[in-house]
């Protein structure tokens, strides 16, 4: 399954409506959000998405595009990872 399942990490200044944009741009790509979370520290907004592209008719390359492109017009940071690249760079 992880094969179908994405992470996205957003980062950056808080400001209203990341969420919001972020899920917008998830919903318009077809990608079903499966687990999320997100923090302030200290002004700096931070979120962790778990996705997933099964029923998505975008490649994982459009999907990470969009996203990428939607951070850029948010003064965010936008990473799209796949699940089975991100749970191989994080084991011990």
């Amino acid at each position: 399954m992880s094969d179908k399942q994405i992470i996205v990490t957003v980062s950056g200044v808080d400001t209203i409506g990341i969420v919001a944009k972020v899920t917008a741009e998830l919903a318009k790509l077809e990608v079903n959000i499966e687990d999320i979370k997100q923090t302030l520290m200290q002004g700096h907004f931070v979120m962790f998405l778990l996705g997933n592209i099964e029923k998505s008719k975008y490649s994982f390359s459009e999907i990470k595009e969009g996203l990428t492109n939607l951070g850029t017009e948010m003064g965010m940071e936008i990473w799209v990872q796949r699940k089975e690249i991100f749970d191989n760079m994080h084991q011990i």
